[in-house]
């Protein structure tokens, strides 16, 4: 990709997880590895993975497997690096109070995206429980993909003027969040002392893009990422608060005025100011899409979330559908814009990573970045362009390429086993035959054995 690189781990340094034991070796025999180094497969390869890294990536005419390693068929299999959730919500204790879920469905949301092949999260609405979390799962004593996470979020009510803002970004810096999330409602003097401050003692900012501050504001100040691709249609249409109209969701009321001809210079500008994007695409098409709330609400997946908050969801999306402003056809026109301004960001070289906004309306933890998978595809990127953002690009970010992203000797064992190749459906990203994190090999079965426990608790 040929933009201004602004890794992650520049502000915020990396975040280790532990890795099997050393005497931990499993070696997955006769495998396609697709490694995400650039577009292509490996036929009949033999990966050994020794202490949770990846030792040797082979022929498997010539590859030894020490006898002591559990092998794993990989005959008609293909091996896919960890994917990531880089618009992930973990649930908090007022959120387990508030649907009686008692601290469990914070880690079953964990479990959600490790079996469906999540192994990097990068929460977005942090809490205090959720730096512990962090630890736990980084020192092995709770299963769930690498964690980073944000503070609490800036917005209009939490920091309503600059010196609660200032006072917010150095608290969270100290207590160890990796990032700060930008909210809707910060005033423009609140979000320059914010940028101020933040830039001063080296923590990135991520989010939504106020209405208050603007998109290239927004560029300005360097945002780590924007994410939903907020403030692009009020930019493409001119809109401004003081027109008097409401934009609606994410611009969705002024869609139909957007001037395309200024895409290409925002999407240059965007890739110049080295700033990433994480389009929560499937979080868009699914909320104001036509179909029927119910339906979507008795989705497979469904069963492996507290029923009151599935209720939560149709109910929400019932409530979008009935309002004067929505429109079967616009909220069609409205999907297609959004895709033509990923199409265009990417195609400018602009940074783009997975993220689905999960667990939030109608997307299911871990389920909900298949779908995010699709909808980039359909947007027109090709299957390897979308399964870029979900592996090597997010190693890109977090700058981490030493180290993860790609299928190489020497990386990090966050693996996913897919029973046919991706790249030529990206739908098959589903067919998961098992998934390796940190060097811990999971079977379909385990898999399964695992979310059937976590439906049946929510069936209690």
């Amino acid at each position: 990709m040929h933009r201004v690189l602004i890794p992650f781990a520049v502000a915020f340094g990396t975040v280790a997880a532990p890795l099997a034991s050393q005497d931990s070796v499993v070696a997955f025999t006769g495998v396609t590895v697709i490694p995400m180094d650039r577009e292509r497969t490996i036929e009949d390869q033999t990966v050994v993975v020794r202490g949770g890294r990846i030792a040797v990536v082979g022929p498997t005419a010539s590859t030894h497997v020490p006898a002591s390693a559990t092998r794993v068929d990989g005959r008609g299999k293909y091996l896919i690096p960890g994917l990531a959730e880089m618009h992930a919500h973990i649930p908090t204790p007022q959120v387990e109070a508030q649907l009686g879920a008692d601290g469990r469905y914070a880690e079953s949301v964990l479990k959600l995206y490790v079996a469906n092949g999540v192994m990097t999260i990068r929460g977005m609405l942090g809490h205090p429980s959720h730096l512990a979390m962090r630890e736990r799962v980084r020192a092995g004593e709770l299963l769930g993909p690498t964690i980073y996470t944000s503070g609490p979020s800036l917005n209009g009510n939490s920091a309503p003027d600059p010196a609660t803002a200032r006072r917010m970004v150095l608290e969270q810096q100290a207590a160890g969040y990796d990032f700060l999330k930008i909210h809707s409602g910060l005033s423009r003097a609140t979000f320059d002392t914010m940028v101020r401050v933040a830039d001063s003692v080296g923590i990135r900012f991520a989010g939504h893009v106020p209405v208050g501050v603007g998109l290239e504001r927004a560029l300005e100040a360097r945002y780590a990422s924007i994410d939903h691709v907020d403030g692009f249609i009020e930019y493409l249409t001119g809109w401004r608060p003081e027109d008097g109209t409401s934009a609606g969701f994410f611009g969705f009321n002024i869609s139909d005025r957007s001037d395309e001809s200024k895409l290409a210079e925002i999407a240059r500008r965007t890739r110049e100011a080295g700033v990433w994007i994480v389009p929560t695409q499937a979080l868009m098409d699914g909320f104001v899409s036509a179909e029927d709330a119910a339906a979507m609400g008795r989705r497979p997946e469904m069963r492996y979330l507290p029923k009151p908050l599935v209720a939560q969801w149709v109910q929400a999306k019932s409530n979008a559908q009935a309002q004067p402003t929505y429109d079967v056809e616009r909220a069609r026109r409205f999907i297609a814009l959004r895709g033509r301004i990923i199409k265009a960001l990417h195609g400018a070289g602009v940074g783009i990573v997975l993220g689905s906004d999960a667990p939030q309306v109608m997307n299911v933890p871990g389920f909900s970045v298949h779908r995010e998978l699709a909808v980039l595809v359909a947007a027109g990127l090709t299957p390897y362009q979308a399964l870029e953002t979900g592996t090597r690009n997010v190693a890109a970010y977090f700058g981490t390429l030493d180290r993860s992203g790609t299928v190489a000797a020497g990386k990090v064992a966050d693996l996913v086993l897919l029973d046919a190749n991706p790249l030529t459906d990206i739908a098959n990203t589903t067919r998961i035959a098992g998934v390796m994190t940190r060097g811990k090999w999971m079977p379909r079965a385990a898999l399964d054995s695992m979310l059937n426990g976590i439906a049946a608790a929510w069936d209690r």
